[in-house]
């Protein structure tokens, strides 16, 4: 019997949503253990660094890899993975994009730590105390990775084959991706396994959608109850779907909520947080200062609503700090 391609799947900085994908499978999961050899889960099988290590180089048929990298064990583990695998694929939004943790480059290292560490209200350190990469303890001396200033996706730390967008990959598209590499049939390489229309030829709602949008009043999903039937859009309510690859299965449009973007934008986009500013100023109706001021005032943390997936994927990557 021919051996089965050897699969590696690891975790970095992420919720563990795509670990849940890979279980949402369901009965399909069973389709792909037949088919395949998993030699490297850590969050589901007992598998240590050492293991990989021991592993000849490019072994590993492909490797899927969710989350940004945040720390230098992260760091550690992908570059261990690429050159182990013949195949990396960044799974997920996190590792596509740099995703909602990337959302901590508006910040750093020094910021976050005086935060989360000194002054959030349910804080008791009077010592000031704050983790260190290395802390003598007795005669012995402790270590943790270090914890980057800047969330990276996968693609700014290692050479990157393709890309499974989502948050989290919806189980067909990773069905699709698993038969492709099985099959050999993938497009070239670094592409986005999904389709490369914006999600807005996909929508549902998108006949209810009116050939010129006006916005003369931004509303916020949870301060009203969106009319099912009708664009996001054309009630007022940021949508990002313009500026976002299609292929999710519009499960937030079907839940009646907006997409955030979590698709990226599709190859004709550079920057899909720009994309999406550049449409929405073009939509908005305002007839004095006034009310460009009174809608603009009502974008609430328009950085993070626009870039709350792709910020460290961006143009701008990350706030410059002092």
């Amino acid at each position: 019997m021919a051996e089965k391609p050897k699969v590696g799947l690891y975790w970095c900085a992420s919720c563990g949503g795509c670990e849940e994908a890979v279980v949402d499978l369901a009965r399909d999961i069973l389709k792909v253990v037949e088919a395949v050899d998993i030699i490297f889960w850590p969050v589901a099988m007992d598998f240590k660094k050492s293991d990989v290590e021991a592993m000849a180089d490019g072994s590993i048929a492909v490797s899927f890899i969710n989350g940004a990298v945040r720390t230098e064990e992260q760091k550690e583990m992908v570059e261990l993975l690429r050159k182990k695998s013949g195949l990396i694929v960044a799974f997920g939004s996190c590792a596509h994009l740099g995703g909602i943790p990337g959302l901590a480059n508006f910040w750093d290292r020094k910021t976050i730590f005086e935060r989360v560490y000194h002054t959030t209200p349910t804080t008791d350190n009077p010592e000031k105390v704050t983790p260190k990469t290395k802390t003598g303890v007795d005669q012995y001396e402790l270590t943790l990775p270090e914890f980057f200033d800047t969330v990276r996706p996968l693609n700014q730390v290692i050479d990157v084959d393709y890309y499974l967008p989502g948050c989290a990959p919806p189980p067909d598209l990773i069905m699709n991706a698993v038969e492709a590499i099985l099959k050999g049939e993938l497009p070239p390489k670094g592409s986005v396994l999904a389709p490369d229309k914006a999600l807005c030829d996909s929508c549902p709602r998108k006949d209810s959608k009116p050939d010129k949008i006006k916005i003369t009043e931004i509303k916020r999903i949870h301060q009203v109850v969106a009319d099912p039937e009708k664009c996001f859009l054309a009630e007022g309510i940021i949508c990002l779907g313009p500026a976002t690859r299609s292929g999710c299965g519009e499960r937030c449009i079907n839940a009646n909520m907006p997409c955030r973007g979590c698709f990226g934008p599709t190859s004709a986009v550079v920057d899909q947080g720009a994309k999406f500013l550049s449409g929405l100023a073009s939509i908005l109706e305002a007839e004095t200062i006034e009310d460009e001021e009174r809608l603009t005032n009502s974008v609430i943390d328009p950085a993070g609503l626009f870039y709350m997936y792709s910020l460290p994927s961006s143009i701008l990557r990350r706030r410059r700090l002092s």
